[in-house]
């Protein structure tokens, strides 16, 4: 086969991806197949299927892929920086789109647009970060914040700092998120202990903490569902 018709057979391939997809939705391909379709942004050329499936071999799944830090990204062979900048460019964008549905709605009739949101958001990062929904008189999102960010574990909360700033900005009521990196989302004690402290701070302030969840690969906690959290 020459280099021409080489070519020929690359760029067929991927006007049928793209046409099997345009026709049918992201259903109808395979984690693979759908890696490669963001990878056509960032090699013009070429065939990108070798690649897609080592980013599967090593990550197990499209969302794990291109959820994935740009640091471990860059140890797949093949993997340079605007192939980096198409997967990170995804996970951004589902981010962004799943965050304007919960804009001007009250979230507590939004919980499934929510839990989308913040597993999109936070369940695969690598390390520990809380995040505070800041909520009005009518439960709509004023402000989405991150607090903190620490290690695989831990991540501090300080509940005077949470309290102040909701203050600050005309909050009525609070929601708090944070990841478990190793998959599991039920709450240690130190979850638990904090939790209450927060609640109890809010409170003395006239302040409601609705909810606390943690987000995992495994699926999530409410601590409000699991009876860890006073009714408000």
């Amino acid at each position: 086969m020459t280099d021409g018709d080489d070519s020929d057979h690359h760029s067929g391939h991927r006007a049928r991806l793209r046409r099997r997809f345009l026709a049918a939705g992201a259903e109808a391909l395979a984690d693979y197949e759908l890696l490669e379709l963001l990878l056509f942004l960032a090699k013009p050329r070429g065939d990108a299927k070798p690649l897609a499936k080592r980013l599967i071999a090593r990550f197990g799944s499209f969302a794990e892929a291109v959820s994935a830090p740009p640091d471990a990204l860059a140890e797949v062979e093949g993997m340079g920086e605007a192939s980096i900048a198409a997967l990170k460019t995804a996970e951004a964008t589902a981010s962004r789109l799943l965050a304007g549905t919960l804009r001007d709605r009250p979230l507590l009739s939004s919980w499934s647009q929510l839990l989308d949101y913040c597993r999109v958001a936070m369940a695969h990062q690598p390390v520990e970060e809380v995040r505070v929904l800041y909520l009005d008189r009518k439960n709509r999102l004023i402000q989405d914040e991150r607090q903190g960010r620490g290690t695989v574990d831990h991540t501090p909360l300080y509940p005077r700092e949470v309290v102040k700033r909701a203050l600050a900005l005309g909050a009525s009521a609070l929601i708090v998120v944070h990841n478990h990196p190793s998959g599991d989302p039920t709450p240690s004690q130190a979850d638990i202990a904090m939790t209450r402290q927060l609640a109890e701070a809010a409170a003395a302030l006239g302040l409601v903490l609705h909810d606390h969840l943690i987000v995992a690969r495994g699926g999530h906690t409410s601590f409000r569902s699991a009876g860890l959290l006073a009714p408000g």
